[in-house]
């Protein structure tokens, strides 16, 4: 079975796939926690800014856990065949950004968010499970006009690599084994990543 090293390994074989996209006007953006560690050198080696994609799931009011749309700092998507009254969802999006901007300021400080709209935003995870987080992602982020959508991550079942194909203008996935059950089986190492690890990161390429 292939194996990644750890998080690091994964950021620079990741990186050498995407030195095309060097000087083009474009963003990173890691989902937390542990894409920010894969997503830092990546930015780095890029010469692009570093940004968290933060979003959370609108729970259906029978059962919070079925989930009938997303919310991001900046976009809501909801599937049209939720029959739920607006008013729900006007306050479920309201609880749910306040929660994102807490979470925001909590590893970003008092940074601007960079604008998405005309760059090519690169999405980093540490890899792809049932690919539910980063399809939500994908579209929160295409509401928000960009030029080119790119995902890239160490690992992920062909299910997911498959539909996101469809969705963006190009996948870079390093490993896409035909038996998958949890990307921490890819890694030797696959540690949790803490938000003071997070903020570390994040301060250390901002200055």
């Amino acid at each position: 079975m292939e194996m990644l090293q750890n998080r690091e390994e994964a950021a620079q074989l990741l990186a050498e796939r995407l030195e095309k996209y060097r000087g083009r006007k474009g963003v990173v953006l890691a989902i937390p926690r542990g894409g920010v560690p894969v997503a830092a050198p990546i930015a780095r080696r890029l010469g692009m800014p570093l940004e968290i994609a933060l979003s959370k799931k609108i729970g259906h009011p029978a059962n919070s856990e079925f989930a009938i749309g997303s919310v991001s700092l900046e976009s809501v998507i909801v599937d049209a065949r939720a029959d739920v009254p607006p008013t729900y969802i006007e306050a479920q999006v309201q609880r749910i950004r306040e929660s994102l901007q807490q979470k925001y300021k909590l590893f970003m400080g008092n940074r601007r968010h960079v604008d998405l709209a005309g760059r090519v935003v690169i999405i980093v995870d540490d890899g792809i499970a049932t690919g539910k987080t980063l399809l939500a992602i994908v579209e929160l982020v295409q509401k928000q006009q960009p030029q080119q959508v790119v995902v890239a991550v160490p690992v992920a079942p062909f299910a997911a690599i498959d539909k996101l194909r469809s969705m963006v203008d190009e996948v870079v996935c390093l490993l896409i084994p035909p038996f998958f059950q949890s990307v921490g089986q890819f890694y030797r190492k696959f540690e949790q990543v803490s938000d003071e690890e997070v903020i570390k990161l994040l301060q250390q390429h901002a200055a």
